[in-house]
């Protein structure tokens, strides 16, 4: 016996259409000024300004790809895609990330060869786009901000954009430093902290949508007590291939093979289960084949753990009982 129980918070609470508006004004803010930024950092010399414009070039492309990706997502399921085309936001989220490792692992050199050798910087010059920068990834953040971050795709575009507004900061702090003081370095002391800041998003990025191209469970989802808890319910004799893992960002599913006592109804059983796995772990995705435990549908190689009940009978035994 099995059930597919489709839950209802699979819909966005901001729409693909809004969420497409936002992130489509975040593009154009973005590429507007990532161009000006090039012409004015190398007219500046200034390796924290072109840090920031290769930065904002990530953001830009990450932000396509989310576009891309909510396009694809709402396609419904065809063909051999059962799923439709939902883990392509993954796809998106997993090259953000590893576009900010290598960016960062470029920059951190580049600004380590300039702290060596500090070059001319015009200070002024970065002073000013540091702070129209932090005005426009403002602007920018804020559009992202509404649009829906349970999605990884999207949230994976809005931490591009964050970084980006602190890297701003970063850079105008040291184009006022270079103003006023002469020191050139803190130019390059501002690239290798927009460089600790893409580490962060990215490591931060690949772990998390490895982690659902893995199939893990939920990091909320302790899939071992969640088999213990399950195996309480009474009448569950025992559990295994109990499988929990993510569609998606934001849809979470499980299955298992459920053994229940002889004589039980194993509809009512089932119902159960899926009121605690919807209920207690948000779990209303779930598919769950129940049979009863002396049925002869024992799983030959279970995959996983094997969950049991207290007793052989799958509940608490009874003290009345003249076997006890």
């Amino acid at each position: 016996m099995t059930s597919d129980e489709h839950g209802h918070g699979h819909g966005h609470a901001v729409s693909s259409d809004a969420d497409r508006k936002l992130l489509g004004g975040a593009l154009a803010l973005i590429v507007g000024f990532m161009i000006a930024e090039v012409i004015v950092g190398f007219a500046a010399g200034s390796l924290a300004l072109v840090t920031d414009a290769a930065h904002m070039l990530t953001d830009a492309i990450a932000i396509a790809l989310a576009l891309l990706a909510i396009r694809l997502a709402a396609k419904p399921p065809a063909g051999g895609f059962t799923y439709g085309f939902k883990r392509v936001e993954i796809l998106s989220a997993q090259a953000n990330g590893i576009t900010l490792l290598l960016l960062a692992v470029y920059f951190v050199y580049e600004a380590v060869n300039r702290m060596i050798h500090p070059p001319e910087v015009k200070g002024a010059l970065v002073l000013i786009t540091g702070v129209v920068g932090i005005v426009v990834n403002l602007f920018a953040t804020w559009l992202i901000s509404k649009a829906n971050r349970s999605s990884l795709n999207v949230e994976g575009a809005f931490q591009h954009i964050l970084n980006d507004l602190f890297a701003f900061i970063a850079t105008a702090i040291a184009g006022l430093i270079v103003l006023l003081t002469g020191f050139a370095r803190a130019d390059a002391i501002a690239a290798l902290v927009v460089a600790a800041l893409m580490l962060k998003a990215g490591i931060s990025l690949v772990r998390d949508s490895g982690r659902i191209f893995l199939e893990a469970a939920p990091t909320a989802i302790n899939p071992q007590a969640l088999g213990a808890e399950l195996c309480a319910v009474d009448g569950v004799v025992e559990i295994h291939d109990l499988h929990v893992w993510e569609i998606t960002s934001g849809e979470p599913a499980a299955s298992a093979h459920i053994l229940v006592a002889e004589g039980l109804d194993c509809h009512q059983i089932r119902m159960r289960i899926e009121e605690v796995l919807a209920e207690r772990h948000h779990l209303t995705h779930s598919t769950l084949q129940v049979d009863h435990a002396t049925g002869g549908s024992h799983c030959s190689d279970a995959h996983g753990a094997v969950h049991r009940s207290i007793t052989d009978a799958g509940r608490a035994p009874d003290p009345a009982s003249p076997h006890h």
